[in-house]
This record gives C-alpha cells, sequence and structure tokens, in this order.
C-alpha cells in the first residue's frame, strides 16, 4: 500500500510539475524576482536610516551632557573662588557623573556609526547588484520574446503549431468531403445513364405518347429501309424516289395555273 501511494505521489507530482512548467512565463519570474530585490533593497535602506537616527539622537544627547558637564565645571570653579569648597565639590561629583554617561554615550555612538557605514555599504552593493540584474533581466526578457516570436513564425511556416494543425486537419475534412460528394455524384450520374437507377423526378423520363410515336417513327424507317433495299434488287426505283417524282408533277403545274389566272 506504501508503494502504491509513494508511486501515486511520484505521478501527481509529476504532472503538477509539467503543468507548473507550462504555466511558467520566464519574464514574470524575472519581474517578480526584481520585484523582490527591490523590497530588499528599502529594507536596508530603511535599516540604514534608522541607524542614522538613533545616532543622530546619541549625538544630541551627547551634546546636552557635554553642555551640562561644562556648566558643572564653570559652577564648581565659581564656588571654589568663593570658598565654598562644598559647592565646588558636588558641582564636580556631578560632572563626573556626566562625564560617566558621556564616555557611554560615546561607546554607544561609535558602534552606531559604524552599523550605520556597514549598512550604507550593503545598500551599495545591493543597489549594484539590483540594477546589474534589472539589465540582465530586460535582456533575457528581450531574448525570450524574440525567440517565442520567431518559433511561432517558424511552427506558422511549417504548419506544426497547434493553430495551423487544426487549420489544416479542417481544410483536409473539406477536400475529403468534397471529394466524396463528387464521386457519388458521378456514380449517381452513370447509373441513371445505363438504366440501372431510374428517374423518379420526371425530368429524363418520356410519357406513354412520345413513346410510342417513337416506336411508330422507328418502324416506318425500317419499312422505308427494307422497300428501298428490295428495290434495288429488283432493279426499280426505290421508294424514296418514287415518292420524289410523284410530287414532281404537282410542282410542275403552279407555275400553268399561275399563268392560267393571270391571263384571265
Amino acid at each position: 500500500m506504501s508503494g502504491v501511494m509513494k508511486r501515486m505521489g511520484m505521478i501527481f507530482r509529476a504532472k503538477a510539475n509539467k503543468a507548473l512548467d507550462r504555466a511558467e512565463d520566464p519574464r514574470e519570474t524575472l519581474d517578480y524576482s526584481y520585484q523582490k530585490q527591490l523590497e530588499l533593497l528599502q529594507k536596508v535602506r530603511r535599516g540604514v536610516a534608522d541607524v542614522a537616527t538613533s545616532r543622530k539622537r546619541l549625538e544630541l544627547q551627547l551634546n546636552q551632557l557635554q553642555s551640562q558637564s561644562g556648566k558643572l565645571e564653570e559652577q564648581g570653579r565659581k564656588a571654589l573662588a568663593l570658598g565654598r569648597e562644598d559647592l565646588a565639590r558636588e558641582a564636580l561629583s556631578r560632572r563626573a557623573s556626566l562625564q560617566q554617561q558621556v564616555s557611554d554615550l560615546e561607546v554607544q555612538h561609535q558602534t552606531l556609526q559604524g552599523e550605520e557605514e556597514k549598512l550604507t555599504l550593503a545598500a551599495q552593493r545591493l543597489q549594484a547588484k539590483v540594477d546589474a540584474f534589472r539589465t540582465k533581466k530586460e535582456t533575457i526578457k528581450a531574448t525570450y520574446t524574440a525567440a517565442q516570436a520567431q518559433t511561432r513564425i517558424a511552427e506558422s511556416f511549417s504548419g506544426i503549431s497547434e493553430e495551423m494543425s487544426d487549420v489544416g486537419l479542417a481544410i483536409q475534412r473539406a477536400e475529403d468531403k468534397t471529394a466524396q460528394l463528387q464521386a457519388r455524384a458521378g456514380a449517381i450520374d452513370e447509373l441513371l445513364a445505363s438504366g440501372a437507377l431510374d428517374d423518379r423526378s420526371g425530368l429524363g423520363s418520356k410519357d406513354d405518347i412520345q413513346a410510342e410515336l417513337d416506336r411508330l417513327s422507328g418502324g416506318t424507317d425500317v419499312e422505308l429501309e427494307l422497300q428501298r433495299m428490295k428495290a434495288e434488287l429488283a432493279g426499280g426505283p426505290s421508294a424514296q424516289q418514287q415518292a420524289l417524282e410523284g410530287g414532281a408533277p404537282g410542282t410542275a403545274q403552279q407555275p400553268q395555273t399561275q399563268h392560267r389566272f393571270d391571263k384571265q
């Protein structure tokens, strides 16, 4: 059971990886990476600003403590000049306490200043890397876009793209169907011409009267031909020549009749 589950998990991961590869656009990935680098650079700059602010605050405190220390020293001098050694001792004691605070703040100030310099240098280096990545990113995106366009053009010319394959299949189906219809129409015409298939449209069939007239006409032609052949064998004129000679007198009398009418 565990082997089946491992195999199913491997198949699922393979399918998911293939789907992700198909859906992934390198240009979008590069833009996302560049955005993340900009966010990191912004955080580093914000850290530099925070350290610089803390350093500036310590400098203000140092200035205040140093001013108070100078004031206490002046008070001690005046008290000692007036013979008030006790006041002078108190002023010097307070000054010594302030000097300890000043020393501590100076150490913190140096530490913050060192951190600020490190962060500033890191920000500068990161800025240089981000700028270089941006240039490389745009170059890769332009190259990828050009390669993608060239691939699509090549696939279109070769006909292996998905769109062109669909168009080619549609054209092939249309040509096959047209050829099938043409073959069917030719076969029907041949069957109609041979009489194997009745023409039920009524356009190519003859009615009974026309069929009988054609039969009688064909029979008359046969009889005339038969009489002509008999006449040739007997040595006499053919039926056709007799018919022409019988009609000749009638045609010759017509001018005479016309001439007699003119005399009247």
